[in-house]
């Protein structure tokens, strides 16, 4: 019998039902070494790779004591804080004119806040179901600025603190030995004059009677800066803890810096 080629024609026809295949997991035992149950077999992987690196972390943490500094004394005035290495962008972005001062808000809640929201909203705003970074260019340059920034303020942050204070940089003390410089020595009979106990918006870092409370010891300023130097902090302030602009007056400021620069 011969063979001949056949064209098969395909006919919708509504009044015949669809045959549905009910949505079942195919068996286990039909792909051997390829899959394998959820429960029990891959969540007890899951939790035995847990268990190991709780366990690891624990031991890192109990061979490696976090480095606590000493005691809270209110009489150290070297001791400068410095937030967490993770808050130090934050810290450092808030050191500019344009995040401090009268922008302040700006700093602490707006920039911050846009941040964080985008974070947020990210899955949202940028729906493409695309991978690859170069056919994403705005979320790519988007992320990569902003890492760019976040690494750049740390590294400003800690290379300022470490510039301006050695003493204290390297994280603190370990074994309750501290590793600040000691405390400038305050001289308790030392009587300040009148211009210094008008200025109450001082005595609250320097103390009464100049000896250093929350700032530095001031009773023998004059050995390490001049007046013109010592004008110039009050009125622009000294990173990281002395604000600017505490007295307004030229002439108060000019009168005060003459008699600390005579402190020696």
């Amino acid at each position: 019998m011969a063979k001949q080629d056949k064209d098969a024609t395909f006919v919708g026809d509504s009044r015949i039902s669809a045959k549905r295949i009910p949505n079942i997991a195919p068996s286990y035992s039909d792909f051997p070494g390829k899959s394998e149950p959820f429960w029990p077999n891959f969540l007890l992987k899951e939790w035995m790779v847990a268990a190991v690196c709780l366990v690891a972390f624990l031991v890192l943490t109990v061979s490696h004591p976090s480095p606590l500094t000493d005691k809270a004394n209110p009489n150290d005035t070297s001791f400068v804080p410095l937030p967490d290495w993770y808050f130090l962008f934050l810290y450092q972005m808030l050191k500019y004119p344009w995040a401090a001062g009268d922008w302040v808000v700006l700093g602490t809640v707006i920039i911050p806040g846009i941040a964080f929201g985008a974070l947020m909203l990210a899955p949202w705003l940028d729906n493409s179901k695309e991978r690859r970074p170069s056919k994403r260019p705005v979320a790519t340059g988007l992320m990569l600025t902003a890492l760019v920034g976040i690494f750049y303020l740390t590294w400003a942050a800690d290379h300022e603190h470490s510039k301006n204070h050695p003493s204290n940089h390297g994280g603190g003390s370990s074994g309750g030995s501290s590793a600040a410089a000691p405390a400038a020595p305050a001289d308790p009979s030392f009587k300040p004059e009148e211009i210094w106990t008008a200025q109450t918006s001082c005595m609250g870092c320097h103390g009464k009677n100049m000896e250093g409370v929350a700032g530095p010891n001031l009773q023998k300023i004059g050995s390490k800066y001049d007046a013109n130097q010592i004008a110039d902090i009050i009125k622009n302030g000294k990173p990281p803890a002395m604000p600017g602009g505490l007295i307004q007056d030229e002439a108060e400021i000019k009168k005060l810096a003459e008699y600390l620069a005579s402190l020696k």
